[in-house]
């Protein structure tokens, strides 16, 4: 079976080591990374949801964070502060910056990222092959008013440095629109058997990776199906600052809300066939929620979008293996329908 899955970081890469286990060491995983998140910081290239899915489908992630490195030490963040060189409030361990001096190397010589991506995973085994979702400089912003002024800011100082306390106006993912996918993006999407949007943020990871111009369509024109597994648990995210993010792009933050925003596919076939192609194409032909949710199960079905409860809380790698064996059979049963 040839699974492909959209994934940003910390949830994304643990929905991943559930899913290797769910369907075993011949699975044919190809992961589509968030690059969105990536910033330039001492000179160097820091991929973080690319690297937070290396480090743990690699064995090396630090696994109470979910990301930065195991066992990792601070020297040359501290030498840093004594030369008064910032940012101080994003924290590079000392083996965290070999794999960015590394990447950045070899960008520098000419290598473009996905290629830098795969040697980098040559040395970690992740047992998936990971592809960044465009070559292309993308770079996730978040528009901010204070004081009463609005500015943008890139979104690893919204969310590390003012940990999302300000609301978020908009979301712009600067340089999307000139973006193109990475080799091998479209032909494993085209490809593919089942596509999965795991429980990542769906505006500034899953929805980072759709707006590379060629993805969405992509996915609403496989022949695959595409199920998704709800990141927001009793109107509340699992992890991170979801809620922010959905309120900028105008979401209610529910599991119900989030499916809707991600569309239905056979809504959109549905209203082509009526003339109605003003709209955007929907994505969705299942959509997981927890339990707890069961209520939104109705809702989302009147969406279009097939709709199952079960346990989504990743409370470690069986439950995990749970909730993507759950994805996968849903998968079977809309494809079958």
């Amino acid at each position: 079976m040839r699974i492909v899955v959209l994934a940003g970081g910390i949830g994304g890469a643990r929905f991943l080591r559930g899913l290797k286990q769910a369907v075993g060491p011949d699975s044919d995983i190809t992961v589509v990374g968030n690059t969105g998140d990536d910033i330039h910081l001492f000179g160097l290239k820091v991929c973080p949801d690319l690297d937070t899915v290396m480090y743990t489908l690699g064995g090396g992630i630090h696994e109470e964070q979910g990301w930065g490195r195991a066992d990792e030490s601070f020297s040359i963040k501290a030498e840093m502060k004594e030369y008064g060189v910032g940012p101080e409030w994003f924290g590079l361990g000392d083996k965290d910056f070999a794999t960015h001096i590394v990447r950045t190397q070899m960008l520098g010589a000419g290598y473009p990222l996905s290629a830098v991506t795969e040697a980098l995973c040559a040395r970690w085994q992740p047992g998936v092959r990971l592809i960044p979702m465009s070559d292309d400089r993308v770079e996730t912003h978040v528009l901010i008013e204070e004081d009463g002024e609005k500015r943008a800011i890139h979104f690893q100082e919204y969310w590390v440095k003012l940990h999302a306390t300000v609301d978020a106006k908009a979301i712009i993912p600067v340089g999307a629109e000139t973006a193109k996918p990475a080799p091998g993006v479209l032909e494993a999407i085209a490809e593919a058997d089942v596509i999965v949007f795991p429980p990542s943020n769906p505006v500034v990871s899953v929805g980072t990776i759709l707006s590379v111009p060629g993805i969405r369509a992509a996915v609403a024109k496989a022949a695959a199906p595409v199920v998704g597994l709800s990141p927001i648990i009793g109107g509340s995210p699992v992890r991170g600052m979801a809620d922010k993010v959905l309120e900028a792009v105008g979401v209610e933050t529910s599991a119900a809300a989030v499916a809707r925003h991600y569309g239905s596919r056979a809504a959109s076939r549905s209203d082509s066939g009526k003339g109605g192609g003003g709209r955007r194409e929907g994505l969705l032909d299942g959509w997981l929620v927890d339990s707890s949710d069961a209520g939104a199960v109705a809702e989302v079905e009147a969406a279009g979008i097939a709709c199952r409860a079960v346990p989504l809380w990743m409370t470690d790698q069986d439950a995990t293996a749970e909730m993507a064996r759950a994805a996968l059979a849903l998968a079977e049963e809309v494809r079958g329908a």
